[in-house]
Parts: C-alpha cells; sequence; structure tokens
C-alpha cells in the first residue's frame, strides 16, 4: 500500500489515485509500468460503466431527441467511445512497448479531453439530477484517467531515461 500512496502523491487526485488503486495493495506490483497498466485498467472500466450509464440515459430521453440534455448525453456518449477505442489501442504492453509509449501518451490525453469536454458540454450550475449525475459520472472518467496518465508519463519518463542509459557507451 505505500508504494500505491507514494506513486499517487504525485497526481492531480491522490486522494481517488489511492481509492481506486487499494484493491491492488495485497497484489504484488512490479514497478510503475505494472501500476501504470492497473492506472490505465481502472481509467477504461470507469468509462465503461459510465458509457453503460449514459446509453441508458440517450434511450430514456429518445423521444426528446431535440432536448439540449440529450445531445448532450449523445456527443458524451461519442467521446467516451472515442476514449474506449484509444484505450484499447492504448493498454497494449508487449516486447515493442517503447514504440508504444508516445502512442499511449497521446491516446490517454485525448481521452481526457473527450471526458473533460463531456464534463463541459453541461452548462450552468442549476441541472436536475439526472445531469448532475451524468456529470459527476463523466467527471470521475476524467479524474482517473488523469491520474493513469500521470502515472503512466511516470513510467514512461523512467523508461525513456533507463532506455538512454543503456544506449550509451
Amino acid at each position: 500500500m505505500a508504494y500505491i500512496e507514494s506513486s499517487c502523491h504525485g497526481t492531480r487526485y491522490p486522494d481517488l489515485c489511492i481509492r481506486c488503486l487499494a484493491r491492488f495493495s495485497n497484489s504484488t506490483i512490479d514497478g510503475p509500468q505494472h501500476l501504470a497498466h492497473l492506472a490505465l485498467s481502472v481509467s477504461l472500466f470507469r468509462a465503461l460503466k459510465t458509457r453503460v450509464y449514459l446509453l441508458k440515459v440517450a434511450k430514456e430521453l429518445e423521444e426528446f431527441k431535440s432536448d439540449r440534455v440529450y445531445l448532450t448525453v449523445q456527443d458524451c456518449v461519442t467521446q467516451l467511445n472515442d476514449k474506449l477505442r484509444r484505450m484499447n489501442k492504448g493498454t497494449i504492453i508487449d516486447d515493442n512497448f517503447l514504440w508504444h509509449i508516445s502512442n499511449v501518451e497521446t491516446w490517454v490525453s485525448t481521452a481526457l479531453t473527450d471526458a473533460s469536454y463531456c464534463v463541459q458540454s453541461f452548462p450552468g450550475t442549476r441541472m436536475s439530477k439526472r445531469t448532475a449525475t451524468i456529470k459527476v459520472k463523466a467527471q470521475n472518467v476524467a479524474e482517473v484517467t488523469s491520474n493513469a496518465l500521470n502515472l503512466f508519463h511516470r513510467y514512461a519518463s523512467s523508461y525513456h531515461v533507463a532506455a538512454g542509459a543503456s544506449l550509451k557507451p
């Protein structure tokens, strides 16, 4: 647990990071690569759950297709679909991982932008309970994705330094 806490300390949402990764504290976390992979998996899982919820809401709102909330929900579903496609590509960890690092960083950064865009799409402070719930769920996806990106950046930086050191004579 100490490793998770120290790793989460530098993230934007450290308490959330610790809560999300605490369930893995009893397993052996094999360094920053494994922790980054777990954080990306948590982000992906949260996005999947939020997408399921948004699809349900969109179906309930289908009769109000011209309503701003319906259109915003549809837009959020599209954004989450994009995130899920990118994250599925980005979680490949194999022998060619060095090549994937910049791709993963790009995909996760874009996924964070997508989730943040969904949050910002709901205007004003006065909103229905449903709209507030959507906004909270989308914000949660953005926050866990931000934490995952931070942990991945930390891993990628250390990987680049190690790879660079091994290339020097």
